[in-house]
């Protein structure tokens, strides 16, 4: 294996885990614990891979309908689907699961597991070494922070409904519905001129404009959600280190 690639594969993936990870501020998670969210994250590809190859059966045979078809359906449905599963199985009843920011934490080291091993098979995958490094440079600046950002989403609302039972159902749908819808469009984005006959060139061209402009938003979002998962997360600590939690004045 080529060191050059295994870096480029790789790099991008303990950049954002290490990044995510510091952003934990009161109580760091256990190594074990996060070792196990990425390799389910891993493991997640193989359900994910055979849904895929069962959805890609019924494509439409129609332009653009296939490109979002596949976007959303193939890839975003099935991919998002896998994480949120093996991130529940992973982490959801572990005492140390205990603060909002937890969620984000296991939720990106689910998706970076993913991400990593997806990466490696399409750098690993090219033919020559020149392709491998392009298909591995974009990927770094698209899809792995993709994929960060999706667990960032889902791991927000896998944290709602950890703390909150009344609206726990609700939260949990939530989990699988933005980040899939999220995935889908920045799937389709990059499929759609795939599936074009004639024009895609320009079509190409303005999507990846559009793309761009959906990149820098999401990441504003992520960032948002980041934010207000540690505050609550501060909040809670608060709680906790108040030595007159739970104690009440009677006259």
């Amino acid at each position: 294996m080529n060191i050059y690639l295994i870096a480029i594969a790789v790099l991008p993936v303990i950049v954002l885990a290490w990044v995510v990870y510091r952003g934990d501020k009161y109580e760091k998670e256990p190594l074990g614990k996060l070792v196990k969210a990425f390799l389910f994250g891993a493991l997640s590809i193989i359900p994910a891979a055979m849904m895929e190859r069962v959805l890609v059966q019924f494509t439409p045979p129609f332009p653009v309908v296939s490109g979002v078809y596949t976007g959303f359906v193939v890839a975003g449905c099935s991919e998002e689907l896998w994480k949120l599963l093996l991130l529940m199985l992973a982490v959801w009843k572990s005492r140390e699961f205990d603060e909002y920011y937890d969620g984000i934490v296991y939720a990106c080291f689910v998706s970076l597991g993913f991400a990593c091993f997806e990466n490696i098979s399409y750098v690993f995958g090219q033919q020559a070494f020149s392709d491998a490094l392009v298909t591995g440079s974009v990927r770094a600046v698209l899809s792995v922070p993709g994929h960060f950002l999706f667990g960032v989403m889902m791991g927000y609302y896998v944290a709602l409904a950890k703390f909150d039972e009344g609206h726990r159902k609700g939260y949990l749908l939530m989990a699988f519905v933005v980040p899939m819808l999220l995935h889908g469009t920045f799937d389709a984005l990059l499929m759609v001129p795939e599936s074009m006959e004639s024009g895609a060139e320009i079509v190409s061209g303005l999507l990846f404009i559009v793309l761009l402009w959906f990149d820098i938003r999401l990441w504003k979002w992520g960032v948002g959600r980041i934010r207000r998962l540690q505050e609550l997360s501060k909040e809670q600590n608060s709680d906790r280190n108040n030595p007159f939690r739970g104690f009440t004045w009677n006259f």
